[in-house]
């Protein structure tokens, strides 16, 4: 894993389960990334979105009632890169060509995501 590439990138961290978000952000971590967030609620998200400088955001899709798919939108707007961790295998079809990691992954799975998304943004 490039920890270098991934190092003082800030990721938004969107999920609405305190473990799976513990875990997250312990990955991110030790792969150098800055956990921004997290959010566990659209309406949090987007005021964080709107407030922090992001690198790029991983977002559940299953927010309890709610979908993470307003906050795709927004991110899109303002051409911050984002990735679906999920464990649905459906996804709306306006959204079915972004990255999507499938729940549960690896650290190693997680990183090659963040490198593809966002590994270049501070190797300069």
């Amino acid at each position: 894993m490039n920890g270098v590439a991934l190092n003082g990138l800030r990721v938004l961290v969107v999920e609405d389960e305190m473990l799976v978000c513990m875990d997250l952000m312990d990955m991110l971590s030790e792969l150098g990334c800055i956990v921004v967030g997290p959010a566990a609620r659209v309406e949090q998200a987007l005021g964080i979105v709107e407030r922090e400088p992001i690198d790029l955001a991983m977002l559940d899709i299953n927010l309890g009632r709610e979908t993470s798919y307003p906050i795709a939108e927004r991110l899109a707007a303002l051409g911050i890169p984002y990735f679906f961790s999920t464990g649905y295998s459906l996804v709306e079809s306006a959204f079915e060509n972004k990255p999507r990691l499938q729940k549960p992954f690896s650290e190693r799975q997680l990183s090659s995501v963040l490198m593809s998304l966002g590994g270049s943004i501070h190797s300069s």
